[in-house]
């Protein structure tokens, strides 16, 4: 070897060495022969051929490079070699017999673990299915249903009664119907409306599944704004609630629109736009449309479908909204009560931290849907999307949490209007104490949003930054007033009932002082029947609404119309 050049080992001149080794050894040229007679032999089948390599090969045996050792081949193959055709035909038979104990023992292996065998499953998105549902008794009581209408078809006045036979709220009749194509003609068959509800019971294990495959587009798993228009407006149509509302059509798409937002403000809890099968279930929504058929009364039903509500929202929409073009402005926004809401605060809500879509930044407007959503938040702060959407409002740089410099940022402008007001402004150190003293967070020198949930009092803490009036009145109660407020049990109004309340005694009493009563007036009306009343007239009809978009994506219900749109009173 010339000097200076390293030895290296070529492990394939190895390899290749020791097979030439193991070949010219006379057991395995005899093993060699004895394979090739049997390969000879007819009916010898292959499995019968393979079976004396297999214990040539011990994996389980390791060198201390960790690869398989070569030594359990020399002492294997020597022992297969010793029988060899001279020598009878027991050692053969020995073979095959292993052999086919080699195979059997192969096909045993595909079969699972009884460990994956013996865990439960524990996911249903569709709900946990029963082995009570009857379904083939269920279509029986549908079929009869049918059976007692004019060719066995159903029309929407119809539905009811069917509803009623797949067990079913009264009000899920609407879905009903749609779901299975009587929007397009009119009427359902009962073989196409047996087929529909067969496969919802066989897919669909609970109510929040079954609503939300009703309500849904084709292949789609969730619910967007458009897909409760036709129940809402059926709602519309035959509740005895909103019966004097029949005949006001253009006020049905605003009606609408609200419910709409407030089911999204209160259910849609990941602000996504899209309703889910597990947030349809975790929510009350349901409940409140099962109460539908038992309530006559729609404003008792006051988380979603209240007229009373909706009144109020549209009354104050309608009172900043001077152009009446379902559209306002921050000016116009900066306006309501009487200017609270600081301008930063305003202008925060309009750079599009709580509303989606490009109309907010290119205009500068958000829609009547907007609205709802803003009033909603500001009158009562103690709602997880309330402190939600007010903390996606001061966190400024979207981090996830409050620091001091955002909390300073928005406490500046409160000094002002204090000093304006001839009142002396707390410093932010002593204000920011309070606070801190208030929300007690769990991190040093930032607030967190668990940190503003978990604190009973997130409408006092947002009030101190950007709105002056409620400020004001919570500083005149003590903290321990205000805590035992929000620990009161029973079934107490919230912030956003009372303020309902409050408002709509207000604009009644508005109403009649300005329309007093004649003498001899036939009827005593409603002063909802007045109000509407007063609205109706040629110039007030409008187009039939539009179907609603996702949230902020367009604004819900604009209109192309000349006519300006129907003051409320």
């Amino acid at each position: 070897m010339p000097p200076g050049k390293v030895l290296q080992p070529v492990l394939k001149m190895k390899v290749d060495e020791l097979f030439l080794r193991w070949l010219s050894e006379s057991s395995t040229q005899a093993l060699l022969r004895d394979c090739l007679q049997r390969i000879k032999v007819p009916g010898r089948s292959p499995g019968a051929l393979l079976a004396p390599a297999a214990p040539t090969c011990k994996p389980g045996v390791l060198d201390g490079l960790g690869v398989p050792s070569l030594s359990p081949v020399s002492t294997a193959l020597p022992l297969g070699a010793a029988s060899s055709p001279r020598s009878g035909p027991h050692p053969r038979g020995t073979r095959r017999s292993t052999g086919t104990r080699a195979v059997q023992a192969k096909k045993e292996q595909p079969l699972p673990p009884a460990a994956s065998q013996s865990i439960p499953a524990f996911y249903f998105p569709r709900g946990r299915p029963t082995d009570t549902l009857h379904v083939d008794a269920v279509i029986s009581k549908i079929e009869r249903t049918f059976a007692q209408f004019p060719h066995e078809r159903a029309t929407m006045d119809d539905m009811g009664r069917v509803a009623k036979a797949c067990g079913c709220p009264l009000y899920w009749k609407g879905p009903l119907f749609c779901s299975a194509g009587g929007e397009r003609t009119g009427s359902v068959s009962v073989h196409k409306f047996v087929a529909m509800w067969r496969k919802i019971l066989h897919n669909c294990h609970d109510d929040a599944a079954k609503f939300l495959h009703l309500l849904m587009n084709p292949g789609c798993n969730y619910l967007v704004q458009e897909d409760f228009v036709p129940f809402l407006q059926d709602v519309v149509n035959t509740h005895p609630g909103l019966a004097f509302l029949k005949e006001a059509s253009e006020f049905h798409s605003r009606y609408i629109t609200t419910v709409i937002q407030r089911i999204f403000y209160t259910v849609n809890r990941s602000w996504s736009g899209r309703i889910t099968c597990a947030e349809l279930r975790r929510s009350t929504f349901l409940q409140n449309v099962a109460l539908l058929e038992e309530e006559a009364d729609i404003n008792q039903l006051t988380e979603y479908f209240s007229y009373e509500h909706f009144y109020v929202i549209y009354c104050k929409f309608w009172e900043l909204d001077t152009d009446h073009d379902l559209l306002i402005d921050s000016q116009d926004l900066a306006r309501h009560n009487d200017h609270a809401v600081s301008t930063k605060m305003i202008e925060r809500i309009f750079s599009g931290a709580v509303t989606r879509g490009r109309k907010v930044q290119k205009e500068g407007k958000i829609s009547y849907a907007d609205f709802v959503w803003f009033l909603l938040s500001e009158e009562d702060k103690r709602t997880p999307t309330s402190i939600e959407y007010w903390f996606r409002c001061m966190d400024l740089d979207g981090d996830g949490a409050l620091s001091m410099f955002e909390l300073e940022y928005f406490y500046e402008e409160q000094c002002r209007r204090l000093d304006s007001m001839a009142i002396e402004a707390l410093p932010f150190e002593d204000c920011l104490c309070q606070m801190l003293d208030l929300v007690k967070p769990q991190s040093d020198g930032k607030i967190t949003l668990r940190d503003l949930k978990r604190c009973k009092l997130a409408n006092v803490f947002f009030d101190t930054f950007f709105n002056i009036e409620k400020y004001l009145d919570h500083e005149q109660k003590e903290q321990v007033s205000l805590l035992r407020d929000s620990e009161s049990e029973g079934p107490e109004l919230s912030d956003w009932e009372k303020y309902a309340a409050e408002e709509y005694d207000i604009l009644v009493a508005e109403e009649a002082a300005a329309e007093p009563w004649e003498d001899g007036y036939e009827a005593e009306l409603s002063p909802v029947e007045q109000k509407l009343s007063s609205l109706r007239s040629p110039l007030a009809q409008r187009p039939f609404f539009e179907a609603p978009s996702a949230l902020g994506a367009v604004d819900l219900y604009e209109y192309a119309c000349e006519d300006d749109d129907l003051p409320p009173s």
